[in-house]
C-alpha cells in the first residue's frame, strides 16, 4: 500500500522500553529520534495503537524526540483485568510513561487523539503531568457527554438515540476481516466523506486489530466519561483540534473544550474532515505538534545555557 509514493509502514523505533503502570500493567514505548532533541508525546485513541501516529512519526522523528506508546490492551501493550479500565487507569498509565521516558524535570509538549486527549484531561492534575508538560494538543476528542453528542446514529437526538449509540459501539460483535464493507461502515462513522480510499484501509487496519475485550471495555468507560475538571486543571497551554465531519466527538466537543480550558492558544477547525485527524489530516496535525513544540519548549543546550547564565 503507498501513498503518495511513499510507504505507509510505521517507522521503526530506534529505542523501546517497558513503564510499569500503578498496578503493574507494562505499557510498550517507543522513542523515536534524536534523544535531546525536544520531546513529543503522543498517545493513541480508542482502538488505536501507535501505529496511528506514522505518518505525525516519520514527520517529527527528524528533529524531535518523539515518544509514542500503546494504551492498555492496544498494540503491544497487555490487557488489563476488568477492573483496570477506568480514567484512574489511564491517567495511571501517562504519568507511568512520562516517569519512564523522559529525565527529571524535561518538557515535553504531549499531543492525545481521542482517547488519548482523555488520557490528558484525566492525568491534568497529576504531580508527573505538571512536571513533564509543556504545552498540549486535545485532538478530536471531548470531555464529557460522548454518547448524547454522538452522530453515529442517524436519528433525532434523545433517549433513543442515546441508548443505540450506547449498543452500537460497546457491542461484542467481533469486527472480523478487514472487507469492503467494514471499510465502508469505519468511513462513515469515523471518518470525513472525502477520506482517501488507502487511509480508510490504514484506519481499518490499526481499528480491526484492537482485541474485542479491549474495544468493549473502554468503550464502557468513554460511555461514562465525565472529565469536565479535569479541564479546569488543565493549566498549560493548550491548542484544541477537530473535523468539521467528526461524528464520534462532533466539533461542539472542540468549541466546549476551547471555552472551557484555562489557557487555550488555539482552536483548530478542520473543515470535512472526520474522527481520525492524524490519518485523515496528517500535515494539519503534525503542524499544530511542531508549532507548540517550536513556541512552548526549548532544547536541552538551551535550558543548560540559562542554568549557567
Amino acid at each position: 500500500m503507498k501513498r503518495s509514493g511513499r510507504s505507509v509502514a510505521p517507522p521503526v523505533a530506534l529505542h523501546e522500553l517497558t513503564a510499569v503502570s500503578a498496578d503493574g500493567t507494562r505499557l510498550h514505548v517507543e522513542l523515536h529520534g534524536p534523544k535531546d532533541a525536544p520531546a513529543v508525546v503522543l498517545a493513541h485513541g480508542w482502538t488505536c495503537s501507535t501505529q496511528f501516529w506514522a505518518a505525525q512519526i516519520r514527520d517529527l522523528a527528524a528533529d524531535h524526540r518523539v515518544i509514542a506508546y500503546d494504551q492498555r490492551g492496544h498494540g503491544r501493550t497487555s490487557a488489563a483485568a476488568k477492573a483496570g479500565h477506568s480514567t484512574r487507569a489511564l491517567a495511571d498509565d501517562l504519568e507511568a510513561v512520562l516517569t519512564a521516558a523522559l529525565e527529571p524535570g524535561r518538557k515535553a509538549v504531549l499531543a492525545g487523539h481521542s482517547m488519548g486527549g482523555m488520557t490528558l484531561m484525566a492525568a491534568s492534575a497529576r504531580p508527573a503531568f505538571t512536571e513533564h508538560a509543556a504545552a498540549v494538543l486535545l485532538c478530536s476528542t471531548g470531555s464529557s457527554r460522548l454518547i448524547d453528542r454522538s452522530l453515529v446514529v442517524p436519528v433525532r437526538p434523545g433517549r433513543a438515540r442515546t441508548r443505540i449509540t450506547r449498543a452500537v459501539l460497546a457491542s461484542r460483535a467481533p469486527l472480523g476481516p478487514v472487507t469492503a464493507l467494514s471499510k465502508q461502515i469505519l468511513r462513515y462513522a469515523t471518518m470525513g466523506p472525502g477520506s482517501a480510499p488507502e487511509k480508510v484501509a490504514e484506519c481499518a487496519r490499526i481499528v480491526h486489530a484492537c482485541p474485542r475485550a479491549t474495544r468493549v471495555a473502554w468503550a464502557h468507560v468513554l460511555a461514562a466519561l465525565d472529565l469536565d475538571s479535569g479541564v479546569k486543571e488543565l493549566a498549560v497551554p493548550a491548542a484544541v483540534l477537530s473535523g468539521t465531519a467528526d461524528r464520534l466527538t462532533p466539533i461542539v466537543h472542540a468549541r466546549a473544550l476551547a471555552a472551557a480550558l484555562p489557557d487555550c492558544v488555539d482552536l483548530v477547525e478542520l473543515t470535512g474532515a472526520g474522527h481520525m485527524t492524524p490519518v485523515e489530516a496528517p500535515e494539519a496535525v503534525t503542524g499544530r505538534i511542531r508549532w507548540l513544540a517550536d513556541v512552548y519548549l526549548k532544547t536541552e543546550k538551551e535550558q543548560q545555557k540559562e542554568g549557567v547564565a
